[in-house]
């Protein structure tokens, strides 16, 4: 059984063992005991609801337990940045265009343009999703990464209207992205992944100090550079199909560093926030539907407890009154028959 739940100190180990295997371009995961041990000390805090807006970030954990157990093995993480830009500057890069056009001459050209921006400040940010490579397997990528769309549905308050997803951009095998060598390193003179590194580690003064600030000229760069702008890392493939699933779009907005789009929506639009219910447990000895397409659909559940968050997968009816759980479920998410939780029933893609 697997289970999403707040971070908590203990988890450091296993976090830092799993930011060790993201490679480049994860860089809210940054492979760093001092900066992981920040972070989560700063989830701790948002959970507690002590932290302020600019500072609240909700971290999540994957944690594979047995049958009534709490469970420790900590297999993928998933976070929210409450609201980005508030403390430290969040660029991106804005596609865009500018016309030139000699009405003398014939000539009209419109060239596309990179405009250095902070147009997402104030937006709330999902981040920081990675499972682990041996545990990519049946539902627990949407586990983790939906689990984040219900606790923004139960406590919608805290997150700003507009909710974006910046996903890793194209990079080799060896880690080298061709847009930072096309644009990046003429104006860093350093290494992609020292540059995503001190990002990562909140380094990110530099980046005002060295960027650009006049528009580029897309037309300029190696075409390497410009097929790898809006272009996504492979392993991100999924993440980005379940995000459009759930209304994301791309809308013109790519990472200063390796290009990869930003999607966005309106949080009260997103497929999940929309959907979930409210739904009084109803506890079941045994499983009350078999786990195929005829029988039910695998549904996101969710308890109301702020600071104790949990979620689960869990078969039911695609349309109930009440949700039906095993005890060791309803364990895990600490409810008892009759208390509420917030569900969703997945939809056909991602089961």
């Amino acid at each position: 059984m697997f289970i999403v739940r707040p971070i908590a100190r203990d988890d450091l180990p296993a976090v830092l063992a799993l930011s060790e295997r993201t490679g480049t371009g994860l860089t809210t995961l940054p492979a760093s005991r001092e900066r992981l041990a920040e972070r989560i000390d700063r989830s701790i805090a948002s959970f507690a609801g002590t932290a302020s807006r600019e500072d609240a970030c909700y971290v999540f954990v994957l944690v594979e337990a047995d049958r009534g157990a709490a469970g420790s093995r900590v297999v993928g993480i998933g976070a929210i940045e409450a609201a980005v830009g508030l403390k430290e500057p969040w660029y991106n890069y804005r596609v865009g265009t500018l016309v030139h056009a000699s009405r003398a001459l014939g000539v009209y050209t419109a060239v596309p343009t990179l405009f250095l921006s902070n147009d997402h400040t104030g937006h709330t940010e999902l981040c920081t999703l990675f499972v682990d490579q041996a545990f990519r397997h049946g539902r627990n990528g949407p586990l983790i990464a939906k689990s984040r769309l219900l606790f923004i549905a139960e406590f919608a308050e805290r997150f700003g209207e507009k909710v974006i997803a910046e996903l890793r951009g194209r990079v080799d095998a060896q880690g080298r992205s061709p847009f930072w060598e096309g644009l990046g390193r003429h104006f860093f003179a350093m290494e992609y992944s020292t540059a995503d590194y001190l990002t990562g580690i909140g380094q990110k003064s530099f980046i005002a100090e060295l960027m650009p600030k006049h528009p580029v000229y897309v037309n300029l760069l190696p075409a390497e550079a410009r097929d790898a702008i809006g272009a996504v890392h492979a392993d991100t493939e999924p993440a980005r199909r379940m995000l459009e699933q759930e209304g994301f779009r791309y809308d013109g907005s790519v990472d200063i560093f390796d290009a990869g789009p930003t999607l966005e929506a309106f949080r009260d639009n997103i497929d999940a926030v929309r959907r979930s219910r409210l739904l009084p447990v109803t506890l079941d000895e045994v499983d009350p539907v078999p786990d195929n397409p005829a029988g039910g659909v695998r549904w996101l559940v969710g308890n109301r407890r702020f600071g104790g968050f949990r979620a689960i997968l869990a078969t039911a009816p695609p349309r109930v009154d009440r949700l039906p759980l095993e005890p060791h479920q309803a364990a895990a998410l600490d409810v008892r028959e009759g208390d509420l939780v917030r569900a969703v029933p997945l939809s056909p893609a991602a089961r």
